[in-house]
């Protein structure tokens, strides 16, 4: 593999793909799967959201990839979306020094693996979030609102163009968020709900986003981490019929325990949801080191054709 000061990001993973081993070459092959599925206008591009995403900073790479068109449905997490509003709402995700964690906690500071949010920052999302829910129609809230419908309508409130809650909203990218009970977000709404009308339609989500995969003519999905946004999506094609014709994971989890978190998508076509034919790789990676690499080696490749 020859290295050199003047290499682009585009360069180092050609050159990875030259070698065609190990990780780096599977990098380089979640190249080519992601500038086809992409480039292709028949192709329903769906991005799977798992882990502290938000908080290690990829968010505005999220933001960009709706905002250049690159992809066409979410599935995230709740707390990737949280930390997406604390972010718009004015508060920072910051570098943590490893430390006590009681004594983090007596100075009302919280810790993801080496970032720091405070409590002021929940607390001002709190007074937001609390303000947008009480902004949105009540018969809207009182007949039963989806959740997809629920994160637009913040969006729409939104005002930081980082933000790809915000971004979604403007571009009519749905974002689905199946565990949002499951976070702070969540935690949020039921606090709303219980001095005020809201009614959530989960089953409404599920309703959409089959109707989205049924609908495509190809499909892609690109899953960063595993979780509950990668069944999601995967599980979309059992209803189909149809599987995907794109895929790219990219995790550190593993395979033999079982779970799906690690499961290879070679597993996934046992299943139906991916066709027999699908072009697809399995990244075993850091999702925060691999994916921006991948995107920008992306967005210079797709410069040149």
């Amino acid at each position: 593999m020859k290295i050199d000061e003047n290499m682009s990001v585009l360069d180092l993973v050609k050159e990875m793909d030259a070698q065609e081993f190990f990780c780096a070459g599977r990098l380089a092959r979640a190249l080519d799967i992601f500038v086809e599925m992409v480039s292709d206008p028949d192709t329903t591009v769906f991005l799977g959201l798992a882990g502290a995403l938000v908080p290690a900073g990829l968010g505005q790479i999220f933001a960009d990839l709706i905002q250049e068109d690159f992809v066409d449905v979410i599935v995230s997490t709740g707390a990737n979306i949280t930390h997406d509003l604390i972010e718009a709402f004015g508060g920072q995700h910051q570098k943590g020094i490893e430390g006590d964690d009681t004594n983090l906690r007596r100075r009302g500071i919280n810790r993801i693996y080496d970032v720091y949010v405070s409590d002021a920052a929940f607390m001002k999302f709190e007074e937001k979030i609390q303000q947008i829910f009480r902004d949105i129609d009540v018969e809207k809230r009182r007949e039963g609102i989806a959740v997809y419908e629920l994160i637009k309508e913040i969006g729409k409130r939104l005002k930081d163009k980082k933000s790809f809650v915000k971004v979604a909203a403007d571009k009519g990218v749905p974002i689905f968020c199946p565990a949002i009970t499951d976070s702070i977000l969540g935690l949020q709404a039921w606090l709303f709900s219980q001095l005020n009308p809201l009614k959530i339609n989960i089953l409404e989500d599920l309703h959409q986003i089959i109707n989205l995969a049924y609908e495509s003519k190809k499909s892609g999905a690109i899953i960063l981490g595993g979780g509950v946004p990668k069944n999601h999506i995967l599980q979309t094609m059992l209803i189909t019929g149809k599987g995907f014709d794109y895929a790219i994971q990219i995790t550190l989890d593993r395979p033999e325990s079982g779970g799906l978190s690690g499961a290879t998508l070679d597993e996934a076509r046992s299943w139906g949801k991916l066709k027999s034919n699908a072009k697809s790789v399995d990244l075993i990676a850091d999702v925060t080191v691999a994916f921006p690499i991948l995107v920008a080696a992306a967005k210079q490749k797709l410069r040149e054709l």
